[in-house]
């Protein structure tokens, strides 16, 4: 239009594309209704999920289909979905990616969580493991710690440490995997900091353990968490203290019991620890086991694990670890 003899140009204004506040909420928010699985290539670790046509390799998956997403599990655990969900149906919608389908009983397992800042253990959380063990019940959480040289993963070969001890015991655990940063967080609000669980075994070296006043010794040795093969989130667990818990060695049922045996909710326990100290992303919680442990058997019963003995650990909806000695 003209102002005073003068050629204004009318302004165009266009609208930049990008993604909208609710896309990207979505896309940090954790992802629903998966199940993950760590895939070991020559010691190298990617992200797989479990599906109805196999495994899905993702970082495979990834780079077929052109869709940047996380390839490792702890960038989802502290990034959220970031576009792993649309990815995951569109593989399962194409004709082109049988290739990034694995067979589950052909890939090797890395532990289901790989980087946790805090493994952190919870003593004696069982009320019928207190009595075999004759511990009197804990008027608040005993909490001790691993590392992260003791994470394994599903189908792992243990090297038991025979030079520096000899009565290695089994322990099936149902584990936490905190999914976002809980300080001073309530019993009721709990929960909503997890981001998933998964089947774990608190393996233990009970003369170790036992030699001194602290458990971190007999608990730390390398290998000797291991966890997996899935990390199954949250919402396909609406309680956790409502699960099945079970040991066997050499196909043998050794530990059968239930979460609502627990004194220590998993809430409470995540509540209790995070008035102490700041629970991270990626953080494990081990929230104990049950009775059935070689520890509370009599002594004349006690045949300790050796090389060559073969563990399964199962929970409810959880799926089994399997893992064996050398």
């Amino acid at each position: 239009m003209a102002v005073k003899g003068k050629v204004v140009k009318k302004k165009v204004v266009t609208k930049k594309k990008g993604v909208s506040r609710s896309a990207k909420a979505a896309m940090s928010e954790s992802p629903k209704g998966m199940t993950f699985v760590t895939i070991s290539r020559k010691g190298e670790y990617s992200l797989g999920v479990k599906t109805e046509r196999g495994i899905l390799d993702v970082k495979a998956a990834s780079k077929l289909l052109k869709k940047k997403v996380p390839t490792l599990i702890d960038d989802v655990i502290k990034g959220g979905d970031q576009g792993l969900t649309a990815l995951v149906r569109a593989a399962l919608k194409s004709t082109k990616t049988k290739k990034v389908f694995l067979d589950e009983n052909k890939i090797e397992f890395g532990p289901c969580v790989t980087n946790p800042e805090k493994l952190l253990m919870m003593g004696f959380n069982y009320r019928k493991h207190a009595f075999e063990t004759n511990t009197p019940i804990p008027a608040s959480p005993v909490l001790f710690s691993k590392f992260n040289n003791s994470l394994s993963g599903h189908k792992a070969v243990i090297k038991l440490p025979t030079h520096v001890a000899t009565k290695f015991d089994y322990e099936v655990e149902l584990i936490a995997i905190i999914g976002k940063t809980a300080f001073r967080v309530s019993e009721e609000e709990a929960l909503s900091y997890v981001f998933g669980y998964c089947t774990g075994n608190d393996l233990s070296a009970r003369d170790l353990q036992m030699k001194t006043s602290q458990f971190l010794l007999g608990k730390s040795l390398d290998g000797f968490a291991p966890v997996g093969p899935y990390l199954v989130t949250a919402d396909q667990i609406p309680d956790p203290n409502k699960l099945k818990v079970e040991c066997y060695v050499n196909g043998e049922l050794r530990q059968s019991s239930n979460t609502d045996d627990m004194i220590f909710s998993v809430a409470n326990f995540i509540s209790y620890a995070s008035q102490h100290l700041t629970l991270k992303p990626r953080d494990m919680l081990f929230t104990g086991t049950p009775e059935g442990v070689i520890l509370g058997m009599p002594p004349e019963k006690q045949v300790w694990l050796k090389a060559g003995d073969k563990v399964t650990t199962v929970i409810e909806k959880l799926g089994e670890l399997k893992f064996s000695f050398a």
